[in-house]
């Protein structure tokens, strides 16, 4: 038997007010409609649900029953589908997956959980290695923010610019290449390592030193950045990556930054969503906590 969720509302309009006429009054309908409703409703149950005594209707021992039941149920189907109140975050209970490129991660993880948590303590993050595309997870909903280098092609996945940023080098302390100005012919010379979760010991830096003349020596790839950073500090291995998202990094292993010796792009940093979370209130803070949070990067 299909089942019309209508008669819910009806029956919890019955029940509440006791009569065909105060229930029709409370919904809006006519008092012969609301007589067909209960007609229908003692069809799906095989319970008289209202039997009248005297002037007036009482309740069938299964009514009362389900009466408490009914009700919550009616509540909880207005509340899914009526318009989304203010978000309380202080009572928010929800997982969050955050995929970001690994040197944002190790960068930003710990202000983007302190400020959630500061917000929303019943909130968890999950902080996710990154993948090669992330419009799949997108799409399922296994991630709900990705940060990406460009942006989407794909017209349901929403971008946000968080900023423009700038490659530098990073290198030892005491490293030949601090001795003395870098030129091109200096930064060709090095031996260096790429950042590739693929294991490619070719990038855009490559192409532009042929456009020069130039090659350069590219002894090795690591998979993150924080491996890369980690070579560059134990050996003479010049690693090439973006400013604002390192610094912390660069710093923390006490590596020197040289300015890089090319005119190139900047590298612009986006923000990644679905478009089913754009009206979700939920959603919009934990996007807005984290450009918030990415955008610092920039400022300093």
């Amino acid at each position: 038997m299909q089942l019309d969720l209508n008669l819910l509302t009806a029956l919890d309009a019955l029940l509440e007010e006791g009569s065909v006429a105060g229930a029709a009054a409370r919904l809006h309908v006519t008092a012969p409609a609301m007589s067909r409703s209960l007609g229908r409703i003692r069809k799906a149950t095989g319970d008289q649900i209202l039997v009248r005594t005297g002037r007036h209707m009482t309740p069938t021992t299964r009514a009362l029953a389900m009466r408490t039941e009914v009700h919550a149920l009616v509540q909880q189907a207005h509340h899914l589908l009526s318009a989304q109140t203010e978000l309380e975050l202080a009572t928010l209970e929800r997982v969050f997956t955050v995929r970001w490129h690994d040197a944002l991660t190790t960068t930003c993880g710990t202000a983007l959980i302190a400020a959630v948590h500061r917000e929303a303590p019943g909130v968890q993050l999950r902080l996710t290695a990154e993948p090669g595309d992330d419009t799949p997870e997108l799409r399922r909903g296994d991630v709900d923010v990705a940060s990406s280098a460009g942006p989407p092609s794909l017209p349901d996945i929403r971008h946000c610019l968080i900023g423009q940023d700038r490659l530098v080098l990073a290198v030892r302390s005491g490293h030949p290449l601090t001795e003395q100005p870098v030129t091109v012919e200096r930064y060709a010379a090095a031996d260096h390592v790429t950042v590739s979760r693929r294991g490619s010991l070719h990038d855009r830096i490559d192409d532009a030193l042929t456009a020069l003349g130039h090659e350069r020596r590219v002894i090795a790839s690591a998979p993150t950045t924080s491996t890369a950073l980690q070579l560059a500090h134990d050996t003479d291995l010049v690693v090439t990556l973006p400013d604002a998202t390192t610094r912390s990094s660069r710093h923390q292993l006490g590596l020197t930054t040289l300015q890089l010796p090319l005119e190139l792009p900047p590298v612009p940093l986006h923000l990644l969503w679905h478009q089913r979370h754009d009206n979700d209130p939920a959603h919009t803070w934990l996007r807005d906590t984290a450009t918030q949070t990415l955008r610092a990067l920039f400022r300093t």
